[in-house]
C-alpha cells in the first residue's frame, strides 16, 4: 500500500487522528489525558500550531490543526514521540504505543464549509461513539475542546476558537453566540450519519472540485512573492539553525568552536534548552550540531536544574 501524502505548507489544515497500536488504549485514565493535552500544549509551543478542535476517545485522538509553518511531519514526531515516552514512564511499559502512521486529512480552508464540518464532526465523536447517553449535552464530555468553545475560562491558549465560530457565522464572542453554537451542534448530533462524514473518514483530502489544482498552484508557486522570506523558509530546521547562528553570534563564538568547547558546556546546555523549548527538532540533530556526543547524554542534560562542565 502507497504510503499517505504529507503536504507541507504555511497556513496548511489538517485533520489528524492516531490510534493506539493493536488498537490498545493510549490513554488509561484522566491523568493520561491531562499530560497529553500539556504535551500537545508543549508542542503547539514549538511549532506555533493553532488547534481549532481535538478529541481525546480511549484509544485514538482527533486533531484539527492550522501550521502556520510547514512543520506538520516535524510537529508530529515530537508529540507522538513525547507522550509515548510519558506514557510508558508512567505505566513502567517500553515499545511502541501509536499504530503505524498517523492519518492526516489536509482541509480546504478556500471556504467555509469544510474547516466547520471537519470540527463539529471532531466535536459530534463522543456522541458518535456513545460516550455519552442520549439525554446528555455533548458538554458534559470532558475531553473534548467542545465545552471550551462554550466557556471561555476553560480555554488553553494554544486553542483558537474564532475561526471555527466565525465559520458558523458567529463573528461576535458573546454567551448568545455561544449558546447557538451548542444549539446547532446538539441538532446535527441527531442527524443520520452524513455523506460528508464519509469524506472526512477516507482520503488524504477534503476540500472544493478545485482543491488539488490550488495546490499544486500553491506548492509550485515561486517563492517570495506573497511572503516574507523568514516566514517562507521556516522549517523546524531552518528555525533551529537560525537560534543557533544568534546565539553563536551573541557568544562571540565561531561555529567551529563547537568542537573545542566541552559537550556539557553550560552555554550549549543553555541552547540546547532553547532549541528543544522553541522548536521540534530531534535531540540527535541538537546533539549533532551543538557538538554535544550523543542524544542521550544532551537529554539527560537538558533535563537537569544545575549543570557544570565535566567532560
Amino acid at each position: 500500500m502507497p504510503r499517505q501524502l504529507r503536504l507541507e505548507y504555511e497556513g496548511a489544515i489538517y485533520h489528524l487522528l492516531s490510534r493506539g497500536d493493536r488498537r490498545e488504549d493510549i490513554f488509561r485514565d484522566d491523568a493520561d489525558r491531562s499530560r497529553f493535552l500539556a504535551t500537545l500544549g508543549a508542542a503547539c509551543a514549538k511549532t506555533a500550531w493553532q488547534v481549532h478542535a481535538y478529541c481525546l476517545m480511549s484509544n485514538h485522538f482527533h486533531l484539527v490543526i492550522e501550521t502556520p509553518r510547514p512543520n506538520l511531519v516535524s510537529g508530529m514526531k515530537w508529540l507522538l514521540g513525547t507522550y509515548t515516552m510519558r506514557f510508558n514512564r508512567r505505566h513502567g511499559l517500553g515499545g511502541h504505543l501509536f499504530a503505524g502512521r498517523y492519518k492526516s486529512l489536509l482541509v480546504d480552508d478556500s471556504a467555509t464549509d469544510y474547516l466547520r464540518a471537519v470540527c463539529d464532526y471532531v466535536h459530534l465523536n463522543p456522541a458518535r461513539a456513545g460516550l455519552i447517553a442520549a439525554q446528555e449535552r455533548l458538554e458534559s464530555y470532558r475531553w473534548s475542546s467542545y465545552s471550551a468553545y462554550l466557556k471561555p475560562s476553560r480555554r488553553p491558549e494554544w486553542l483558537r476558537c474564532d475561526r471555527l465560530l466565525g465559520e458558523h457565522g458567529l463573528d461576535k464572542e458573546s454567551r448568545r453566540n455561544r449558546l447557538e453554537f451548542a444549539r446547532r451542534l446538539e441538532a446535527r448530533r441527531n442527524d443520520a450519519a452524513l455523506a460528508v462524514d464519509e469524506g472526512i473518514r477516507r482520503g488524504w483530502r477534503f476540500g472544493g472540485e478545485d482543491f488539488v489544482a490550488r495546490l499544486l498552484d500553491r506548492l509550485e508557486a515561486k517563492t517570495g512573492e506573497h511572503h516574507r522570506a523568514v516566514e517562507r523558509s521556516e522549517t523546524e530546521e531552518a528555525k533551529a539553525q537560525r537560534i543557533v547562528r544568534a546565539a553563536l553570534a551573541e557568544l562571540g563564538w565561531q561555529d567551529e568552536e563547537l568542537a573545542l568547547k566541552r559537550k556539557s558546556d553550560a552555554n550549549k546546555v543553555a541552547l540546547a534548552r532553547q532549541l528543544r523549548a522553541e522548536t521540534a527538532v530531534s535531540l540527535k540533530w541538537i546533539a549533532a550540531r551543538l557538538q554535544m556526543g550523543t542524544w542521550t547524554h544532551v537529554s539527560n542534560l537538558v533535563r537537569r536544574k544545575n549543570v557544570k562542565s565535566e567532560d
